[in-house]
């Protein structure tokens, strides 16, 4: 997969991609990144890339030019991909595991990361594919949203973590909260791990760890079980739960 960035600030970057998961997926040659300064791209004597709001208004505008020149550039860069281009901002579709699955079979993923007040609408209506939101707040730019999806992403390919399953149970990838976890002493200041995860009966512990996702889900997100189709064991679990509660 080639990842690339179009940000003001590419130092920025240096740190998130050269740590943790997002090195490694490099270094195994799974994943290729170039962040790139679309300051460099305006055609105007000052290198500017913002200029202020017809019609009145506070803050500036990033203007079309030098980012369509920045995607044009990338393009031609990686001519066999045919891109996504992701535009960071408050008013996308909120970013969700699904969505970082369906990003993950791509080949090409290009991030535009804004500043100022806003994006010519023109860089929206004919540039962008995607318009993503990582939550109902406001970043003083793009770039942080990128390294979330960026982040997500990256994990889901093949081969990116020493155990493949690992993505597979993650929280919301089963469309539900993760199971509680534990690990050694089986008794750290009397406060002990269930006897059924000792047990060794694999049925019984996957049993335990489906009934605990959903508690947990109900408990905390219970938005994710609304039209979530369910065994009818499962379905059975979930009533109990509710009549408990």
């Amino acid at each position: 997969m080639q990842m690339d960035v179009l940000t003001l600030f590419p130092e920025m970057f240096h740190g998130v991609i050269g740590s943790s998961i997002l090195k490694k997926v490099q270094e195994k040659q799974l994943v290729s990144y170039r962040i790139e300064d679309f300051r460099q791209f305006a055609d105007n004597k000052h290198q500017r890339v913002d200029d202020y709001p017809y019609g009145g208004g506070a803050g500036m505008v990033l203007m079309p030019q030098p980012l369509f020149d920045a995607v044009d550039y990338l393009k031609k860069e990686q001519p066999t991909s045919k891109p996504r281009v992701i535009l960071l901002c408050p008013q996308g579709e909120r970013f969700t595991q699904a969505k970082a699955e369906e990003l993950a079979q791509e080949e090409h993923l290009i991030f535009v990361c804004g500043h100022y007040e806003g994006y010519d609408e023109r860089i929206r209506e004919h540039l962008v594919t995607d318009e993503i939101s990582i939550g109902d707040f406001i970043l003083t730019g793009g770039e942080l949203g990128a390294m979330v999806v960026m982040d997500s992403v990256t994990r889901l390919l093949k081969g990116s973590l020493g155990n493949e399953e690992s993505s597979v149970h993650d929280s919301f990838s089963t469309g539900l909260l993760e199971h509680p976890q534990y690990t050694r002493p089986r008794d750290f200041r009397g406060l002990k791990v269930p006897d059924v995860l000792l047990s060794g009966h694999h049925q019984d512990i996957e049993e335990w760890r489906r009934k605990e996702s959903l508690k947990r889900t109900l408990t905390r997100r219970p938005d994710l079980l609304e039209g979530k189709e369910l065994s009818e064991r499962e379905q059975q679990w979930l009533d109990d739960m509710k009549k408990d509660s």
